[in-house]
């Protein structure tokens, strides 16, 4: 449950930042009021947490990934 809410805000994140890159429109300032709103600077927070998160994924055995009955 975890790893899908991190990849949901990754992808959320990620999307904002290819945003920023290819129009340099920031998306989530754009919708909560500015960078400095406490609200955008939580999600910005809540990216780099699930980022950190997302880091165990890739030292975690396959069989820990994926439900036995998915195999």
């Amino acid at each position: 449950m975890l790893d899908r809410l991190a990849l949901i805000i990754l992808i959320i994140g990620g999307i904002n930042w290819g945003s920023v890159g290819l129009f340099n429109f920031d998306i989530v300032s754009f919708i909560f009021g500015g960078s400095d709103q406490i609200i955008t600077r939580i999600i910005f927070m809540l990216v780099g947490i699930s980022a950190l998160w997302s880091i165990s994924l890739l030292f975690r055995s396959r069989e820990r990934l994926v439900p036995e009955e998915q195999h």
